[in-house]
């Protein structure tokens, strides 16, 4: 079936080579946004001000691409990747380009969730026409180099970004993605092609409202518990509620109509669960090593941030390996051996941050992020790998972004959980250690650990504490991670051993 469609493909000129090219044009303007953005965000502050406003320009973004990553994949099942990609990167352009006209922190926000929404069709449906005019043989290498996209970004984004601060402006920085997203229209544009049956196409409207708002209240209180509100207060409780009630209508109103927006059918099939199941646990997993490894670094080893970078980009490094050897291994060993391998160095990684000490110094905890990354590389590729061969070319678009959902959903859900036991155990730890010159610190206070020059001005007996205060509430952060790369090892665990063929 699936070669069938592919001589089809070949019958109209797809010219897979520069369709790749173009796939991976929009893909690096994607994974390079994160990064290049966290780069410039100091002077962009410094300029437009509201520093209170900070998280929201990044949760803004992380919100929409969250929200729309499953309406994207169902409309191209329904119209063709094509269409639905080119308008993603189009949105995602005009973001870019608001974004560097902005002369205020609201302004930003507000295009920053434009740029969201655009994102939102790039990544899954880039990695769905993967799927389509490759065949399984073929699609497990082609992941590899996809990946790899994701790794070079880590590392040129941040030199990019400080390059435009530096000697140009920060505009630059977002504006840098428009000739890459003209470059992948074209390339998409003009060599894809596929054949789309001319019937009358049925949307969802009223899925895609109760999907949509259930999704942003649930991402908007993840942002916001234990920030604005407390996470037991009305606020919380309230919104929680209301989305929990939007889910289950959700849910109900799926099952009857003829085109859902979610097919729970897929949910059906064993690899598409457990991969997916997986993906959120790896997702709360990665924010937790990414978020707050330089924090230790910089505050409790008192190294620069340039080691505390490198102490991350290890991962950046691991990753794309592992999902290029991943790519030739899964066709020899299968699905589930080649996951597991994955999943016994998530917690390889997780064992040597729970073992982090402050004397270790920078190589500990880059090998630790460097095996993360082996195992990220490892589950993911055969995750994309497996799921696009255990589904038709109907059902490709929205199976695919259901594992890029649970990605983005347990990164959202890792910032915060994780975020409130660092916050916590911080407090606790100084409630346990108080004394007089000690009772007026806060979790805020671990900030004068990144200020070299306030480090060095605290008195000795407040550094120590809180060097001890960050390292202690660190290592219970690092017990969560270790516990999710066993739960995401017995997750793989279930995969079955002679997953579906390809179709």
């Amino acid at each position: 079936m699936e070669k069938v469609l592919l001589e089809k493909q070949f019958k109209n000129k797809t010219n897979r080579p520069i369709v790749l090219a173009a796939i991976m044009f929009a893909m690096f303007m994607g994974a390079i946004e994160g990064t290049i953005v966290s780069t410039a965000m100091p002077a962009i502050v410094g300029e437009l001000g509201n520093f209170s406003l900070y998280s929201w320009v990044f949760s803004s973004y992380l919100l929409m691409n969250t929200v729309t990553v499953l309406i994207y994949g169902k409309l191209s099942d329904l119209f063709g990747r094509k269409p639905v990609l080119i308008v993603g990167i189009i949105i995602f352009l005009i973001g870019s380009f608001l974004c560097g006209l902005a002369q205020s922190m609201v302004m930003l926000i507000i295009f920053r969730f434009i740029q969201g929404v655009g994102a939102g069709a790039i990544t899954p449906i880039a990695t769905t026409i993967i799927g389509d005019i490759y065949i399984k043989e073929e699609r497990a290498k082609i992941q590899g180099y996809l990946s790899s996209v994701w790794g070079i970004s880590a590392v040129l984004g941040p030199a990019i970004g400080g390059f435009f601060v530096q000697y140009v402006s920060w505009q630059f920085v977002f504006w840098v993605n428009i000739p890459l997203g003209i470059l992948a229209m074209i390339g998409v544009g003009l060599f894809l092609h596929e054949n789309m049956e001319k019937n009358k196409k049925q949307i969802d409207y009223y899925g895609v409202f109760l999907l949509t708002l259930s999704t942003s209240l649930f991402m908007f209180v993840l942002v916001e518990g234990g920030n604005r509100w407390d996470w037991i207060s009305f606020q919380v409780l309230g919104l929680l509620t209301i989305s929990f009630i939007l889910l289950i209508l959700f849910y109900f109103y799926e099952k009857r109509v003829s085109e859902p927006i979610m097919p729970f059918s897929i949910w059906k099939d064993r690899t598409i669960l457990i991969a997916n199941m997986t993906s959120l646990t790896t997702g709360i997993m990665l924010i937790g090593v990414s978020s707050f490894l330089p924090t230790f670094v910089q505050g409790v080893m008192e190294k620069s941030p340039i080691l505390a970078g490198f102490t991350l980009t290890t991962m950046s490094i691991g990753w794309p390996i592992a999902s290029t050897l991943a790519g030739t291994i899964l066709l020899k060993i299968g699905v589930r051996a080649t996951s597991l391998i994955g999943g016994f160095a998530l917690i390889l990684g997780g064992i040597m941050f729970v073992a982090l000490t402050p004397e270790a110094g920078a190589i500990w905890p880059a090998a630790g992020s460097f095996f993360i990354g082996i195992g990220m590389g490892m589950t993911s590729t055969t995750f994309i790998v497996s799921i696009q061969s255990s589904v038709n070319w109907q059902q490709r678009g929205i199976a695919t972004a259901s594992n890029s959902f649970m990605r983005n959903l347990g990164n959202t859900i890792g910032a915060a959980f994780l975020g409130g036991i660092l916050n916590s155990q911080i407090i606790n730890y100084f409630s346990k250690h108080e004394s007089d010159t000690t009772s007026n610190l806060t979790a805020d206070s671990t900030n004068l650990l990144l200020n070299l020059e306030e480090r060095e001005q605290l008195p000795a007996d407040i550094l120590q504490i809180l060097q001890d205060g960050l390292t202690y509430s660190l290592h219970s952060v690092y017990y969560v991670v270790l516990f999710l790369a066993i739960i995401s090892l017995l997750f793989i665990w279930l995969l079955p051993k002679d997953p579906q063929r390809s179709k």
